[in-house]
């Protein structure tokens, strides 16, 4: 018995030797996490604006919408030469990648005949989704929060299916609507199997604590959704639209392809910080704070019209002092010549 004892004492020992984050001082794992929080929050309000703004504006390519969802991904390549890849990963990303190519095909359907205020309030269901597949995954406890959670909010989901009014975009029949509830509710009940297989993935197969690989997984994912979006893209034929799609974009053809850019890169920072979440802490709570971005969301909008609104008045105070000089100006040469 003494010996079995010093066997797992030594073996706790280990795992605490081998895991960084145990030796972090409290204040710098609250830093990480506040750092993934701030990725997670910023990324999802500004990809789903965005993204609702492609649509509003003349978009109407589902797949290019998918496409940008992982696009992004050459962004995080700032360090690739430290990466390696593992063949025996390869199933592991493959599989993560298709379900990633799967679940933003859903999303996109879904946001296009939602808003972006509808589709945040349908993101709730997600916390319920991830809260099963945790207790079956990843051995989470399900206690009577949880359970409550599930509940209300599969009934406030239900809530918003009957309840359309004109909450979504104008011009979007009911059974469009209808089909692009269930579209976003399928979306973000792949999206917490997801997470919770990222989980389990993290502890049962790359059993690392390292930051790198944390982009590993989302460069490699990233890889294969984007090669099956582009796929999509080709043999849907809609990449023969793109360029007219881009000249009628409402905005113009720069700010269609800023669009686009952008919503990229917002995705990747979102995706970072899930990950990052999932990795340092767990994917329950990587979905509690997608689930806070509900109110960041329309928030982002009211910030985003009240910027407008400062650039519309400092464009106009600057047509005030250009117009005051010039009549001052004219004044002036009015002087010299009635002195002349």
């Amino acid at each position: 018995m003494a010996d079995n004892q010093e066997s797992i004492v030594n073996k706790e020992e280990n795992l605490m030797d081998e895991s960084p984050f145990l030796k972090l001082k409290r204040f710098q794992w609250w830093l990480l996490v506040a750092i993934n929080i701030f990725f997670l929050i910023a990324g999802q309000a500004a990809a789903v604006l965005l993204g609702r703004f492609y649509y509003d504006k003349g978009g109407n390519s589902q797949w290019m919408a998918t496409l940008v969802q992982t696009a992004g991904f050459p962004v995080l390549c700032f360090n690739f030469f430290h990466f390696t890849f593992h063949q025996n990963l390869a199933l592991l990303y493959f599989v993560l990648g298709v379900l990633v190519a799967g679940d933003n095909m859903l999303y996109s359907v879904g946001l296009l005949y939602l808003s972006a205020s509808t589709y945040s309030l349908i993101c709730a269901t997600q916390l319920a989704f991830n809260a099963v597949f945790s207790y079956f995954l990843n051995s989470q406890k399900f206690t009577a929060l949880i359970l409550n959670s599930v509940v209300t909010l599969s009934l406030s989901a239900a809530l918003i299916a009957v309840n359309d009014n004109s909450d979504g975009p104008s011009g979007v029949p009911k059974g469009k609507f209808l089909i692009g509830f269930l579209c976003t509710l399928g979306a973000f009940a792949l999206y917490s199997l997801l997470l919770s297989f990222m989980q389990l993935s993290f502890q049962k197969v790359l059993k690392k604590e390292t930051f790198s690989v944390v982009l590993e997984m989302q460069i490699y994912t990233s890889v294969v959704a984007s090669c099956l979006s582009t796929i999509g893209l080709f043999a849907s034929g809609e990449w023969n639209s793109l360029q007219h799609e881009m000249e009628v974009f409402g905005t113009g053809s720069v700010s269609y392809v800023l669009t686009l850019v952008w919503t990229a890169i917002s995705w990747q920072v979102c995706a970072v910080g899930v990950v990052g979440l999932i990795f340092v802490v767990s994917s329950l709570f990587s979905n509690f704070i997608s689930t806070l971005s509900l109110a960041v969301t329309p928030l982002a909008g009211v910030i985003a019209m009240l910027l407008a609104l400062c650039g519309f008045a400092a464009y106009i105070y600057q047509n005030y002092i250009d117009d005051k000089k010039a009549r001052r100006l004219q004044n002036h040469v009015r002087e010299i010549q009635h002195t002349a």
